[in-house]
């Protein structure tokens, strides 16, 4: 018997770690389709709920940083005046990262549709975005985008 519970203990200790990370895993792809679903829709107000509230949050885009929630609504607004704005990730080659039971990086490539409707671009780009959890539920902290130079 107290063999029989050793092995139980023992494999639940190896275990949590798994679970813990499949649990983030989920969480964190959950809130980044929530962030894309809330782009693609122009709902700019949704995706703010999606940040944290604090003027150390971090966009880098275009080789310029940007801080606070604010900052980055008031730039994607100005990209979303395009006739066409849609974020589509290839989570296939998605990676999540877990710092610790509270934050993660999600790294994911995309593509960017953006311009007139009837000749919009395609542009690539690597987006990797920290993720932290708090008492709400997971936030972007931190968003990175860089060209995709892969191909």
């Amino acid at each position: 018997m107290k063999s029989t519970l050793a092995a139980i203990a023992m494999t639940a200790a190896v275990c949590a770690p798994t679970f813990a990370l499949a649990d983030t895993t989920g969480e964190v792809r959950t809130l980044y389709d929530q962030f894309r679903s809330a782009q693609n829709a122009r709902g700019l107000g949704r995706v703010r709920t999606l940040l944290v509230d604090s003027p150390r949050f971090l966009w880098v885009s275009d080789g310029k940083s940007f801080w606070g929630a604010d900052a980055l609504v008031k730039r994607m607004a100005e990209f979303q005046l395009a006739e066409v704005w849609r974020v589509d990730p290839d989570f296939g080659k998605a990676t999540i990262v877990e710092v610790n039971d509270g934050a993660a990086y999600l790294h994911v490539p995309i593509a960017l549709t953006i311009g007139l409707k009837a000749k919009p671009d395609v542009i690539g780009f690597l987006v990797s975005i920290l993720c932290v959890k708090e008492p709400e539920g997971w936030r972007i902290a931190a968003l990175f985008t860089t060209p995709d130079k892969s191909d």
